[in-house]
């Protein structure tokens, strides 16, 4: 990955495991971030690779020793605590430093820590997940805009507890294993309370306002993409003014869909785009040949590339 020190290690869709190897602890509803240290701020790097670092003014007084790099998410919370995708969505790509800083005052983030890579030159990778969560609770961080989140032994009391708090899911990780960087691993499993994924647009449909529905997919292993269906549900005024915004300089003549896969009906009418924005989508589950029924619009994923969009196979 170019510039970043490594690639996160990613977790896999699953149900709830119980037992005394794991641990548990709420899942933020933000951007994974890694932090790495050289002396002085920190630079601060996206899941993609991308520098972020202008775009979080509050995280530079943030100090660990050279040759240190650390793990989490970046999330805004709200005046209840809890995590707003949506606020943070005004902060993720602010790459001019004035107004990152207004921001910073206005809609200040919260850098959830809960990973300790390398510290002062000492690679963690292969540590158990255990010691290297023992040897990020010794660190001292200081006080900031930033924190480690607790972690928790019993799995259905967290998961009880996430949704009391309206909170987006529970992430449980195995005791004895090691960071696995740009690993999807089964050694992380993430459990969220509302069946989602991330989906490329293809495409969009006239309705009863301009934009009726979203054309959706994934990509294939041919370049194509395979269609996933068409999402109407969820899109209100706000969001269609916002997604028409940002469609209409991708408009393309070509459909970005596999030959055939897109059923006449659903193409009839469409608007081709270039294949590079992602969607989150709310479903019910996926019918025998992927479509996804019930589908309903949740926002924009600007964190996020197409090559990113690989469903999990929870739907089992």
């Amino acid at each position: 990955m170019p510039g970043a020190p490594l690639s996160p290690m990613l977790a896999t869709a699953g149900p709830l495991p119980v037992g005394a190897g794991w641990s548990y602890e709420f899942k933020w509803d933000g951007v994974r971030v890694l932090a790495s240290f050289e002396g002085g701020a920190p630079r601060l790097w996206a899941r993609s690779g991308t520098s972020v670092t202008l775009a979080y003014p509050e995280i530079a007084p943030l100090a660990l020793p050279p040759d240190s790099l650390l793990d989490g998410e970046m999330v805004v919370l709200d005046a209840a605590g809890r995590p707003s995708f949506t606020a943070l969505a005004e902060r993720m790509h602010v790459r001019d430093a004035g107004k990152a800083a207004r921001l910073a005052g206005s809609l200040p983030v919260t850098y959830m820590v809960f990973d300790l890579l390398r510290y002062a030159g000492e690679s963690l990778l292969d540590l158990p997940y255990s010691q290297r969560r023992a040897r990020l609770e010794e660190v001292d961080l200081g006080s900031g805009h930033w924190m480690v989140p607790p972690v928790f032994t019993d799995g259905p009391a967290t998961a009880a507890a996430a949704r009391e708090n309206s909170l987006e899911g529970v992430v449980a990780k195995g005791l004895d294993t090691p960071y696995v960087p740009g690993a999807r691993s089964s050694d992380w499993v993430k459990v969220k309370f509302d069946r989602t994924g991330d989906y490329v647009i293809g495409g969009w449909r006239p309705g009863a306002r301009r934009l009726g529905g979203l054309l959706v997919g994934i990509p294939g292993p041919d370049g194509g993409l395979r269609f996933r269906g068409r999402v109407g549900g969820g899109i209100g005024a706000a969001a269609e003014q916002e997604l028409l915004s940002v469609l209409a300089p991708i408009a393309s003549t070509k459909s970005p869909f596999a030959a055939g896969a897109v059923p006449r009906e659903d193409a009839r009418g469409a608007h081709w785009v270039n294949p590079e924005l992602v969607v989150e989508v709310r479903y019910g589950n996926r019918t025998p040949d992927g479509r996804l029924r019930f589908p309903r619009f949740l926002r924009l994923r600007p964190d996020k590339t197409p090559a990113e969009c690989v469903e999990d196979d929870d739907d089992g």
